[in-house]
């Protein structure tokens, strides 16, 4: 006789095989979906576990089949503008695959980054995400262990790694080319802070998109100083008060590109009619709300986190450095 399940019981393995006439070892694997149980039981067996509304013990599952189903996530910068989109789009993707995700924060401290890497593995996750806030690279993991571990965002330096980053030479090249197409052929570059891996970067894929279309940087070279919109201002009053004509300006970031913008309009020229204008990140609360917004690169954040959740989820590591390209938003200043 089929038990009834009153509200307060927990329905078991045990339950959902009883009630479809078959082993629990047969209904354990008919519910993992494995290929060695005939199709129709697989079928009887989910819809009598869908009918009591069985949910599996995962800790359980995964000391059966080896995993728990479950992902840890390290960043040391949970409020930050980068690493939550990447997080979102990495527990995005696990959570397609009814897996779920542990997040820890380690504040900049590497003794905590490692405090919470060993506390992770040692709740058995099936893999590690290192999840950095800015994309210089960064030394791995001090700890051994055999679940996958894939770096976000900060490229890890040790060759063997594996690292999913923003490719942000190719992604100005992408934003300089929209320029070009548009017909402009003075194309000037502000950037960042010259030590910055992102800064050199971005100069570095707009200077080859100029110099493949024939032209020249303007002032053949980038202007560098800081990811301010003071910086973009100043920036942009040098290249305007020089002799050298400009009629488009990549910066290397949105808040540079903001004070560009703003300069622009103080001088009462018309963005994109006289100067064209992108900048990078976009950071919508300076690129796309206000009076005057402007066209942004989106580097894309959501999908490097559903990238690198996919490749601990399947197991499916590549040693290096691996560089997905950013987009353009559009927002009528390119030209």
């Amino acid at each position: 006789m089929e038990r009834e399940q009153t509200p307060d019981q927990t329905v078991t393995l045990a339950d959902v095989a009883a009630a479809a006439g078959v082993s629990m070892a047969t209904a354990s694997k008919a519910l993992a979906d494995r290929y060695d149980v005939a199709l129709k039981t697989k079928e009887r067996v989910q819809k009598v576990a869908e009918e009591l509304a069985f949910s599996p013990n995962m800790l359980a599952r995964g000391l059966l089949g080896g995993k728990t189903q479950s992902v840890g996530i390290i960043t040391n910068d949970l409020d930050g503008r980068f690493a939550p989109s990447i997080m979102k789009g990495a527990e995005d993707a696990l959570g397609a695959d009814s897996s779920h995700v542990i997040m820890c924060n380690s504040r900049g401290n590497p003794e905590l980054e490692l405090h919470h890497a060993k506390a992770l593995l040692g709740r058995r996750v099936d893999g590690l995400l290192v999840v950095g806030d800015e994309p210089e690279p960064r030394g791995p993991l001090q700890l051994r262990t055999r679940v996958p571990v894939v770096y976000v965002y900060a490229p890890c330096s040790e060759p063997l790694s594996t690292s999913i980053v923003c490719d942000n030479v190719e992604t100005a090249r992408t934003a300089t080319n929209s320029m070009i197409m548009s017909g402009r052929r003075h194309i000037a570059h502000i950037g960042g802070p010259a030590t910055a891996s992102a800064a050199k970067d971005r100069a570095e894929g707009t200077r080859l998109a100029v110099e493949a279309s024939g032209l020249e940087l303007v002032g053949r070279a980038a202007l560098w100083g800081d990811w301010s919109q003071t910086w973009g201002w100043e920036a942009t009053v040098k290249l305007l008060d020089c002799n050298d004509p400009v009629d488009a300006i990549v910066c290397g970031d949105d808040q540079i590109a903001r004070g560009a913008r703003e300069q622009l309009e103080a001088r009462r020229l018309r963005v994109p009619e006289d100067v064209a204008l992108v900048g990078f990140d976009n950071w919508a609360v300076l690129s796309g709300v206000g009076r005057h917004p402007f066209s942004t690169m989106d580097m894309n954040l959501v999908e490097l986190g559903q990238a690198a959740a996919r490749a601990v989820a399947q197991r499916d590591l590549v040693p290096g450095i691996h560089k997905l390209p950013g987009t353009l938003v559009d927002r009528g200043t390119t030209g």
